[in-house]
């Protein structure tokens, strides 16, 4: 019969319920033992993956500075950089979907974008290899032109003044007031 865990880890907070743990093998299976406390080399390896991302992006100030533009700190292989100075990583020991990504530039085009980045930003070519449709970087293999890629890039206009609006084939039914005018005097 499996023994049940001391009566007081059950009442313990739940920052200590990692500290028992249940036998997989053998003929202690189904019985509760302490678990491992971690070892002084995970520490290390830990320690030495924090100051590897920090020195990664220039020391404390670059740190803060990505953590700040960016939210996320990640050390990978620079791949390449597009025509408007993005930079391109990758890095295989995260998972698939988060191992490929893009340090936007800080000036495009004559536009401050050091706080505004836009996914638009990313030229097609780029597009293609940063969201896995092809493992050969454009550095490698550059794709065929098209005549339907634009040469520069052009920002997202959306919500402003510029976007396009389809001109309306259907008449108005609530039509505003325009004040009538008055003669100067």
């Amino acid at each position: 019969m499996a023994a049940s865990p001391p009566a007081d880890a059950l009442q313990r907070p739940s920052r200590c319920r990692f500290r028992f743990r249940r036998c997989r093998q053998g003929r202690e299976a189904g019985r509760w033992e302490a678990a491992a406390r971690p070892k002084m080399a995970e520490y290390v390896q830990v320690l030495k993956r924090a100051l590897k991302h920090i020195g990664g992006h220039g020391g404390a100030r670059g740190a803060i500075l990505q953590l700040l533009r960016v939210n996320d700190l990640k050390t990978g292989n620079l791949i390449g950089i597009d025509k408007y100075g993005n930079k391109y990583y990758e890095d295989k020991r995260n998972f698939f979907g988060r191992h490929r990504w893009v340090v936007y530039t800080d000036e495009m085009n004559g536009k401050n974008t050091f706080w505004e980045v836009d996914g638009s930003m990313v030229p097609p070519e780029w597009h293609r290899w940063l969201h896995s449709m092809t493992d050969d970087p454009p550095t490698t293999h550059p794709p065929v032109a098209r005549k339907f890629i634009w040469e520069n890039h052009k920002f997202n206009v959306s919500g402003t003044p510029e976007q396009y609006v389809p001109y309306s084939t259907t008449r108005k039914k609530i039509h505003e007031w325009i004040p009538p005018k008055t003669a100067s005097k």
